[in-house]
């Protein structure tokens, strides 16, 4: 055989670079970032204050390795649609960076550590709540819903949830109905996020034979329920002022931001309706994670506020 035939025949070599970085891809960073994003205000509000800074730290740490080990999990157990799926063909099981033998065992390693940490240096409840929120996402959502009906993302995004109750078992070692509302603000939050996304790669979802809503029902069905679920977190997110005894800071961000993110929802429907070519669902989405940063930003300021102001 010519040797540039046995050339182009030979396996790819990839660099450590290239390992750490698909390791580090496996995790789904951006996701974990969401999900940081509400832990760390949660537990500033259920210490009414400033809570322990190294509690803080252990437990975000503990939640990192807890959400990549469970985005780690989906990318081996998804593998064959990310393999038809364009906005996911650059994953490193796709490309060959990392073979199924290292991404499995990076899983169960990110898992198992994870819940050993929050035990350790958390406390065990929060380790409880994080294994489970694993064993959520990837057992209900990945394998038993995800392929099987358009509600997928609205059950499946439970395990999203769970951070809320992890950051206040963390600091108090039990739970209440504050941490509850927050976890259904999320849970109402979850398909006017995820939906609009699905809009945009409906075609992916489609050739993989993933039944997201768009798939089975089109745009203006889509738009209708993000809608609905838009004015429901809206709603959820006022429950909080009297239960938690919320101040001026967050009912002002959470009515604004909250009529910001009802607004862009309609105009998404408006245009489905109307059968606009370009209904741009991913100013929906981008606005989404917008709304719940800043809700969010004043769960954990919002506590805050009479220490800075008593003199």
């Amino acid at each position: 055989m010519p040797t540039a035939a046995i050339a182009r025949q030979a396996p790819t070599r990839f660099g450590l670079g290239q390992k750490i970085r698909g390791y580090i891809a496996l995790t789904k960073p951006r996701v974990m970032e969401l999900l940081l994003v509400t832990t760390a205000p949660t537990m500033f509000l259920a210490a009414r204050g400033v809570p322990d800074l190294w509690l803080v730290l252990w437990t975000l740490v503990g939640g990192a390795m807890s959400a990549g080990s469970a985005a780690a999990f989906n990318c081996y157990i998804d593998r064959d649609i990310d393999r038809v799926m364009k906005r996911t063909s650059n994953r490193p099981l796709v490309t060959g960076v990392l073979s199924d033998r290292e991404a499995i065992w990076f899983a169960w390693t990110l898992g198992v550590v994870s819940t050993v940490e929050l035990g350790l240096l958390v406390n065990w409840l929060a380790a409880a709540l994080s294994a489970a929120a694993n064993v959520f996402y990837v057992v209900v959502y990945t394998l038993w819903l995800k392929r099987r009906t358009p509600q997928n993302i609205v059950w499946g995004g439970a395990a999203g949830c769970m951070p809320v109750l992890i950051g206040w078992a963390a600091v108090t070692g039990s739970l209440s109905w504050a941490p509850v509302i927050l976890f259904m603000v999320i849970f109402l939050w979850t398909p006017p996020h995820y939906w609009p996304l699905s809009m945009r790669y409906r075609d992916d979802y489609a050739a993989a034979n993933v039944p997201m809503l768009a798939v089975v029902r089109g745009r203006s069905a889509v738009g209708l329920q993000v809608i609905l679920y838009a004015w429901a977190t809206v709603i959820c997110s006022l429950l909080l002022v009297p239960v938690a005894h919320m101040g001026i800071l967050y009912t002002v961000v959470a009515v604004a931001a909250g009529v910001w993110f009802v607004v862009e929802s309609h105009r998404l429907y408006g245009r489905a309706i109307q059968h606009v070519e370009q209904v741009h669902p991913m100013r929906v989405f981008h606005s989404s994670i917008t709304y719940l940063t800043l809700l969010f930003l004043a769960v954990g300021i919002d506590p805050l506020l009479p220490r800075l102001f008593t003199f």
